[in-house]
């Protein structure tokens, strides 16, 4: 079980597990989740982390399909400037490795911001923790689970 597995266990919410075998050539996490499960990919978010104003790491959800808009994450969480995190920062703070970054069970609790399109969704899927392991979930359970907070935050 990975932390974010038992987190979502612990917090008491319904969610599924769905597991693929992770190809290391691929170019695209998410991307290579939806095809492997056979769902679209619009309802596949992936977990990135930012640095805004230079102080503060920031979890960001958004669609595979698009990337982040880090002038709107910075503005969502009042800052001026947000820039990706590096690979080690995020990892660091996550205790995941890339391409397994889920928004649940994360080493160090970091404020997060999910892209409002996922409240149109009847169930949205990140990454349970590992390359190969992706959880669905009700996005209600998502922004509750994570304490996000969801704006636009995507451009797709």
């Amino acid at each position: 079980m990975t932390p974010a597995v038992k987190a979502l266990e612990r917090a008491g919410v319904e969610f599924e597990l769905r597991e693929y075998a992770h190809d290391p050539r691929a170019a695209s996490y998410g991307l290579e989740a939806a095809h492997a499960l056979g769902i679209d990919p619009a309802t596949v978010y992936k977990t990135l982390l930012a640095q805004v104003d230079a102080r503060e790491l920031v979890v960001a959800i958004v669609p595979v399909s698009g990337t982040l808009n880090l002038k709107a994450l910075a503005k969502a969480v009042g800052g001026k400037r947000a820039d990706m995190a590096s690979p080690a920062d995020a990892q660091r703070a996550t205790g995941y490795v890339l391409g397994g970054i889920s928004p649940f069970g994360q080493k160090k609790r970091l404020r997060a911001v999910v892209d409002h399109g996922v409240l149109a969704l009847a169930t949205v899927y990140v990454s349970g923790g590992r390359r190969g392991l992706e959880i669905g979930i009700a996005p209600a359970d998502l922004i509750a689970v994570t304490d996000a907070l969801a704006a636009a935050i995507a451009n797709r």
